[in-house]
């Protein structure tokens, strides 16, 4: 039996092995399914800023009030583009769902009729259409108090992806965008 196959059947986590000097970290890396591939340049990875809180009038969140009707309800930049292998960081403020569907899909192709409760209401209802869709992210209702949060994609392949607000009177009014994956 290998060290790698001992120490995976004995339940220890190929960062604890790394650090313990019993396996380097290439073994390592060939014991898990995730890439690990060096991502470099400004193709690597983008930021979209999915809504936005107002300051025209002054708005005052501290300690923790969020008062939805002041949130811009879009995504900013509309369009993005990484190279294939990179990532989109997400910075969510407020109430919004990330909702990523693939290459070539349109705001026409989703069937709004499909829809999923939130987790935690009162709430709109949430967009539930899987056709094509490759990543949705965490419920904004289950997060008690503050929306606010980050999620980071990961697109493997190349395409145009469209990402909405899965919240569905947001996308309705719009709030959808882009990510252009170059090979």
């Amino acid at each position: 039996m290998k060290r790698r196959e001992f120490l995976e059947k004995a339940g220890i986590g190929s960062a604890a092995v790394v650090a313990s000097g019993l396996v380097t970290p290439v073994e390592a890396q060939g014991s898990s399914s995730h890439q690990h591939e060096l991502m470099t340049g400004p193709l690597a990875s983008a930021t979209v800023s999915f809504g936005q809180w107002q300051t025209t009038p002054p708005l005052d969140r501290f300690p923790s009030v969020s008062d939805r009707t002041r949130n811009q309800h879009q995504l900013t930049p509309g369009e993005v583009t990484i190279k294939a292998g990179g990532s989109v960081n997400f910075i969510i403020a407020g109430f919004h769902h990330v909702v990523v569907y693939g290459d070539g899909t349109q705001p026409s192709d989703i069937n709004t009729a499909l829809t999923v409760s939130v987790s935690v209401p009162p709430g709109p209802p949430l967009i539930n259409d899987p056709t094509n869709r490759v990543y949705r992210g965490l419920d904004p209702s289950a997060r008690s108090g503050v929306q606010d949060r980050v999620e980071v994609v990961h697109f493997a392949e190349r395409g145009t992806y469209l990402v909405i607000c899965g919240v569905l009177p947001h996308f309705v009014d719009g709030m959808v965008g882009y990510v252009k994956v170059l090979p």
